[in-house]
């Protein structure tokens, strides 16, 4: 039996058991992003010589940048370009991330990087769940903390040259707020606009991948800021 069915505001309708299928699809691609992250970075900070080619050499700064332009491409021509590239780069961009996250296993202990990523995994969980099943509109919460994302950025370079701890240590409570807040945002973005079945495979699977990047993106910031206050330094 299909699932309850409802209206769209363009005259079509949602089966709630293919709503869920498109939100499980967008996970399998966040899941599949963060994997290949975490391996990646693993693997360098493992290989001598694959860290010593990147740490300190001009190859880190352009690690560090490409991610930022993939995601502007990404997000800008995804509606021109073919499902197979959209998924292209978006694991071009979940692996050029790992090349550079492998130097957090040089300043951090195993143990600790580990048990912030649990406590990251039960937050996240908790906070998408909340996203999925709520029936309140987080629009005004999205609106609200992506005005918190762009101060957090300008304090974050302002700090740069203030060189303060205990800005420091704001700007890490604020992103675990912030991301927070996004993450339960997005899912209920995700879970109301997703792409119908039949507007084509192709179409989906590119609107898959758009919702796989925001997720990834809220779990990657938080773990980030969680550690940056919890994490054990060696």
């Amino acid at each position: 039996m299909s699932g309850t069915i409802r209206e769209q505001s363009f005259g079509g309708v949602v089966s709630v058991d293919d709503q869920r299928v498109y939100v499980q699809k967008v996970y399998a691609w966040m899941v599949g992003g963060l994997l290949t992250t975490g391996m990646t970075a693993w693997f360098v900070a493992n290989t001598p010589a694959l860290l010593a080619a990147i740490v300190g050499t001009p190859l880190f700064y352009l690690f560090l940048f490409a991610p930022v332009i993939m995601v502007w491409v990404l997000s800008a021509r995804v509606d021109k370009m073919k499902a197979s590239t959209a998924i292209g780069i978006f694991f071009a961009y979940a692996l050029t991330n790992g090349l550079t996250f492998s130097l957090l296993f040089l300043v951090y202990d195993l143990g600790s990087i580990a048990q912030v990523f649990a406590i990251t995994a039960g937050m996240y969980g908790v906070t998408a769940a909340y996203g999925y099943l709520t029936k309140r509109d987080l629009t005004g919460v999205g609106g609200f903390m992506s005005m918190g994302l762009i101060g957090l950025i300008i304090a974050m370079v302002v700090n740069m040259f203030l060189g303060s701890p205990f800005i420091d240590w704001a700007i890490s409570i604020i992103g675990v707020i912030v991301f927070t807040g996004l993450t339960a945002y997005d899912m209920q973005r995700i879970k109301n606009d997703y792409v119908l079945q039949y507007e084509g495979k192709s179409v989906a699977t590119k609107g898959a991948i758009m919702g796989a990047l925001s997720l990834y993106l809220d779990f990657v910031n938080l773990f980030l800021f969680l550690l940056r206050l919890l994490g054990n330094r060696r």
